[in-house]
């Protein structure tokens, strides 16, 4: 039975064409727009000098690698390869720290004659494989640490890697895997530390250490007292000690003296209570604040010796620290007001002024969405970012159809890299986000951008095809 259908539906019949169709849309929708960023230098397309003209040559090698990768590739060579070729990127991502030449502060480009390409791109689609394959083979449930150190492993080698490279955007893709292993089985408080960890670092950065500390302490005596029905239990014991902590802080040089034991003894007591009457919640929250107090005095460490200047310099921006349109906020700032010029419907394809003439730096790149905003307006932006969201949410969908447990981990962390660009970029271009450089999927300029995304998204194709030929 299983045969005759397989026979029937053919070699193309189990393909899921409307990811296909989706990736085609995407791919052409970035044509248009880099013709449009750079038709009044080059009306011709095929110049070879023009962005336009090269983008068609990495769309057309794309398409022929989607073609061998879909009916020419054996699909279980994807998971027999995963881990060599985890390796192999690993050492290349290495590699490329001592031999590449510094491109606009980043040591993360291997330069072929005049083609550059971007290891970490394709690092995704390694990685990918890899935590697909050993989460599915040594079947990982997150159930002891032995599970969290294996995953753990998978992902920050790379990432370490990507860091020493300056190539800040790229790792920061990776914290999207942290989506993957949630469907996979770790506890939702971690996904509410790192929700608290990057809360505390904008918070800590923008306001001080101080009253951070202070709200992580009324914010976890709030949730284990107040919302936990002892309400007054809690008005009773942190109403004073939050008088007397504001008191100290106001009148006194050195807030932290009374601070931080005070912290300390709030996270013995809930280890104490929370073991001597089996309340994880409340060993949970002492592992959280902990976790918190080591996260804000990191943050100085991090944004003064991790990022680099141009990164400071732009947060502080975002986050209204430094006024500075004409310098560190120039881009956004112009990116702001190409997004807002196009109002409802857009100026219309190739009428933009802010990116054809060159207003906003980088717009066929880590900008494009500036150029859709401005010339095919906020219509036009919406139905781009719902193209992108149809994507996401086929690539899940089709992930839970599949029995393999390794095509499900793997469309996830598919789903996961599109979700983390396109939040990360668009975030970026209309001022919620730092500028850290990255491409927006397959609609960006750039081969190896076009050549990662569509790897990564045609090996799950292939792989969804296999499983569907025969279930």
């Amino acid at each position: 039975m299983i045969e005759r259908r397989t026979s029937q539906r053919g070699v193309g019949g189990t393909v899921d064409w409307w990811l296909a169709g989706c990736w085609l849309v995407l791919v052409f929708i970035g044509f248009l727009n880099i013709y449009s960023t750079v038709h009044y230098e080059y009306p011709e397309v095929l110049v070879w000098g023009s962005r336009a003209c090269k983008q068609l040559v990495w769309i057309g090698t794309a398409v022929l690698m989607a073609a061998v990768i879909l009916f020419a590739v054996p699909s279980r060579i994807y998971e027999n390869a995963s881990l060599p070729a985890y390796v192999l990127m690993f050492f290349l991502l290495v590699l490329v720290i001592f031999i590449s030449n510094d491109t606009k502060g980043s040591n993360s480009w291997i330069e072929i004659g005049s083609v550059k390409i971007q290891p970490a791109e394709f690092s995704k689609i390694t990685s990918s494989l890899m935590l697909a394959n050993v989460i599915s083979k040594m079947d990982l449930h997150f159930r002891s640490f032995r599970d969290y150190m294996i995953a753990g492993a998978v992902l920050l080698l790379p990432m370490a890697a990507i860091v020493a490279e300056n190539e800040t955007g790229s790792m920061l893709v990776y914290v999207g895997f942290i989506f993957v292993l949630y469907r996979e089985g770790i506890s939702g408080w971690w996904l509410a530390l790192l929700g608290s960890i990057i809360t505390l670092f904008i918070i800590t950065l923008r306001f001080g250490i101080v009253p951070t500390l202070l709200t992580v302490f009324i914010v976890a005596s709030f949730a284990n007292d107040f919302l936990r029905g002892r309400k007054w239990l809690w008005l009773a014991i942190n109403i004073p000690l939050i008088a007397l902590m504001i008191v100290w802080i106001i009148f006194w040089p050195k807030p932290l003296y009374f601070l931080l034991p005070l912290m300390a003894v709030q996270i013995i007591c809930y280890l104490v209570f929370g073991f001597l009457r089996r309340d994880s919640f409340r060993m949970a929250s002492a592992g959280v604040i902990a976790a918190c107090m080591i996260a804000s005095f990191s943050v100085d460490l991090v944004f003064n010796n991790v990022l680099q200047e141009h990164q400071r310099k732009r947060i502080e921006v975002l986050l209204g620290m430094t006024e500075d349109p004409s310098g560190w906020g120039y881009n956004v700032h112009q990116s702001k007001i190409a997004i807002g010029s196009g109002g409802l419907f857009g100026k219309g394809y190739l009428n933009g002024t802010q990116s054809t003439f060159g207003f906003v730096p980088e717009q066929s790149t880590d900008f494009i969405f500036c150029t859709i905003g401005e010339e095919w307006g906020f219509a036009g932006s919406v139905a781009v970012v719902l193209l992108y969201v149809f994507l996401i949410f086929r690539i899940i969908h089709d992930a839970e159809q599949c029995r393999s447990r390794f095509i499900r981990v793997y469309g996830y962390c598919v789903a996961s890299c599109f979700f983390m660009h396109l939040i990360i970029n668009i975030g970026m271009t209309i001022g919620l986000m730092p500028v850290i450089g990255i491409p927006l999927p397959l609609v960006s300029y750039g081969g190896s951008s076009m050549w990662g995304f569509t790897i990564l998204l045609f090996i799950f194709l292939a792989l969804n095809r296999e499983e569907r030929k025969y279930f």
